[in-house]
């Protein structure tokens, strides 16, 4: 792999730093279809790098799903069924 400056684990965590869903926007965006599936596949570009397919892979299903809408958020844990 190519080396940079910072380096790409480096710079795919910054951008799974930019683009996670921080918990006190959780209940705003956790239908957000499009904000659920970046995030899982910048997470999954971290696990490639570390050479972690396995958990890449699980990361970009999850975002396939998203996008595909056979996924959905879970109930809120905080809030009563």
């Amino acid at each position: 792999m190519a080396q940079t400056t910072l380096g790409a684990q480096e710079l795919a965590t910054a951008l799974l730093d930019a683009v996670r869903i921080a918990p006190e926007d959780w209940h705003r965006l956790k239908g957000n279809r499009r904000a659920r599936a970046l995030e899982q596949a910048a997470a999954a570009v971290i696990y490639l790098l570390k050479e972690n397919d396995a958990e890449a892979l699980a990361h970009l299903q999850q975002a396939v799903g998203w996008l595909d809408r056979s996924m959905s958020a879970p109930p809120c844990p905080t809030h009563p069924h």
